[in-house]
């Protein structure tokens, strides 16, 4: 093909695509620019005015449908079924029958009121990994009905709405979200009960890293992050609990109810939990213990009474031990079983028949060793390397790190003084007790 074809054919391309454009943008409406708009009979009589648009935003549609309008008739409000609207349009809405029901609107369950529960409010973009706000909602017929489309988080927008009226009803979509990629809260709905059904963008956020859920967490209101935990299960929750800067967890734990709080901080890694136990007062963490398994609790009261600032009150207690005659394939299978925990095993523990440290195995050299060798036999060639680094649990963190720096470990076993194996304290566990003005820095979320 020539220059000058394709220089043409790209020009038809961009025209096509400059009049689909043109074409989108002419079919939105603007929900803020709506609000306040005349609602017209068939023959252009105004019959009252919009007060808010209903949608079904939590069904199975990947794009809310509008089922009703709230409009002002006089001093009631009054709602009108989307099958009574003819026409919606940037000027106001058209009726298509001049039956209007009189009686004062209520809202019924399951029903959001677009302008009152989603404009200004915050929400989640889910492909940004990002909360923001929404300046302004777009609608657009589809078929024969109207959908919401898109939200506006532009801070034009926001302006736009403060100038003059015949401003606010002109769609301005410089930055918009499509609806399917935000997860939108109805924590604010109070003139009545509303059903929250899990929508397509919920479910992405199951897919999100807890980095980034934990940066979510960080930037939501009250309202609005404890909405999120309920979305998420128990276990990604506390991975994203995890992850979070201590003085937000602080303030979430206190926010939310005692059970449920109570059951974030059990699905919590021992370690992570009791760092997250030490920062609320003695009355708060007796609350939380109680509400607990009672192994569980009993288990994080052990861990709370080392000291902080020592091997003991930083460690973790889940320590994988395993004894001489099983084989590296057994083992693995073990480790197999233990998946959820990946990022907390970086070693095995071998232990004798009285439950004594022989030695602790790195995964690497579990990997690398031959299915059918028994552990006893790979500890023993192992032993020419010198004897297992390992820490008491009063053993300042200062020299836990030392310790590990000449070791070249990630991790050390924390024994009693008959060398049993009491817990692990990570690298970055240790990272976080002596950097604590820098936040947390933890490894695996580097890793990850």
């Amino acid at each position: 093909m020539s220059t000058s074809a394709r220089l043409r054919d790209r020009r038809v391309h961009l025209e096509r695509r400059a009049t689909a454009s043109r074409a989108v943008r002419g079919s939105l409406v603007s929900l803020a620019g709506l609000i306040g708009c005349p609602a017209e009979n068939q023959t252009g009589e105004e019959v009252g005015r919009v007060v808010d648009v209903v949608a079904r935003l939590y069904g199975s549609d990947p794009y809310p449908p509008v089922t009703g309008l709230v409009i002002r008739i006089g001093r009631r409000r009054t709602f009108l079924t989307a099958d009574a609207v003819e026409k919606v349009h940037a000027k106001g809405v058209t009726l298509s029958t001049a039956r209007v029901d009189l009686r004062e609107y209520e809202r019924r369950p399951g029903e959001v009121l677009l302008a009152r529960d989603v404009l200004d409010h915050q929400l989640v973009d889910v492909d940004g990994v990002q909360v923001t706000r929404a300046a302004d909602l777009y609608l657009a017929p589809l078929v024969d009905r109207v959908v919401l489309v898109g939200v506006d988080v532009s801070l034009p927008t926001l302006l736009r709405r403060l100038g003059p009226r015949r401003w606010q009803v002109r769609p301005t979509p410089e930055r918009v979200l499509d609806w399917q990629a935000v997860a939108p809260f109805g924590q604010d709905a109070t003139d009545g009960p509303a059903e929250v059904r899990l929508r397509a963008s919920r479910s992405a956020l199951h897919r999100l890293r807890p980095a980034d859920l934990a940066d979510l967490l960080e930037d939501l209101g009250r309202g609005e992050r404890q909405q999120l935990l309920g979305w998420l299960e128990p276990g990604q929750a506390a991975d994203a609990l995890e992850e979070m800067e201590p003085p937000e967890l602080e303030s979430l734990l206190r926010e939310a109810p005692l059970e449920h709080a109570a059951r974030l901080v059990d699905e919590m890694e021992p370690d992570e939990a009791v760092d997250a136990l030490r920062d609320l007062n003695s009355e708060e963490r007796e609350q939380l213990l109680d509400r607990m398994p009672r192994g569980e609790a009993a288990e994080l009261r052990g861990l709370l009474a080392h000291r902080e600032g020592t091997a003991g009150g930083a460690m973790t207690t889940l320590v994988v031990t395993v004894r001489r005659e099983q084989t590296v394939a057994e083992v693995r299978g073990e480790l197999a079983a233990r998946a959820e925990h990946r990022s907390e095993i970086d070693a095995v523990a071998v232990v004798d028949g009285d439950g004594r440290l022989i030695r602790d195995i790195a995964l690497f050299d579990l990997a690398v060793a031959d299915d059918t060798a028994s552990v006893g036999d790979l500890a023993d060639w192992l032993a020419q390397f010198g004897r297992p680094v390992t820490v008491g649990a009063d053993a300042r963190i200062a020299e836990v790190a030392q310790l590990l720096v000449a070791a070249r470990v990630s991790s050390l076993l924390v024994v009693d003084e008959s060398g049993r194996p009491l817990g692990r304290i990570l690298a970055d566990d240790v990272l976080d007790s002596l950097l604590p003005e820098r936040g947390r820095l933890h490894f695996r979320r580097i890793l990850q």
